[in-house]
């Protein structure tokens, strides 16, 4: 097998309907900087979003996604520092008018909050547990538990499922088999 270099993922787009509207969400909801904007053809306009000052961006919502059309994105991912971190957006997404549906999870690996926005693209907010279990592994949870309570909870359901194991042990293993080694 040949040595590959080194990628991580860096950034996505998605292209929408109604470019304000969403750029104005987006913005709103997770802080984003808007690093540039313009015209990619006469007729459609591209907005460059980052939350990292070393990244030019790391988010692009384009226009020129046809009205009605279905989402092909599964999901776009943030990552939250920890419990608080996702409770935090939670109480934001509760509070967003243009939200009208989310739910919230935990994966044993993770605590997740997923919401649609309006133009239908599932977005998630999640945290690293301290757990890792074999996926699929979903449970709703109640984001307004104690961190106490929420704890205890996601050990009770990771232990009771039989590939639980600490997380650090799974990521060990993976860079492991990542190395080649």
């Amino acid at each position: 097998m040949t040595t590959k270099p080194s990628v991580a993922l860096h950034h996505m787009g998605i292209w929408v309907t109604d470019f304000d509207m969403m750029v104005a969400l987006y913005r709103r909801i997770f802080g984003f900087h808007m690093s540039d904007q313009g015209n990619y053809d006469p007729d459609r306009r591209v907005a460059f979003l980052t939350l990292d000052p070393a990244s030019h961006h790391t988010f692009v919502i384009g226009e020129g996604r046809a009205k009605g059309s279905i989402s092909t994105i599964n999901q776009i991912s943030f990552r939250a520092d920890g419990l608080a971190g996702v409770r935090s957006y939670w109480e934001v997404i509760e509070a967003e008018e243009m939200i009208t549906r989310f739910e919230t999870r935990t994966h044993g690996n993770a605590w997740s909050l997923y919401f649609w926005d309006p133009e239908g693209n599932r977005v998630e907010v999640f945290a690293d547990t301290p757990w890792h279990v074999a996926q699929p592994f979903s449970n709703p949870v109640d984001f307004a538990m104690t961190d106490d309570e929420f704890m205890a909870m996601t050990e009770e359901l990771v232990n009771a499922d039989a590939t639980h194991r600490p997380f650090d042990d799974w990521r060990a293993d993976t860079a492991k088999a990542l190395s080649g080694k």
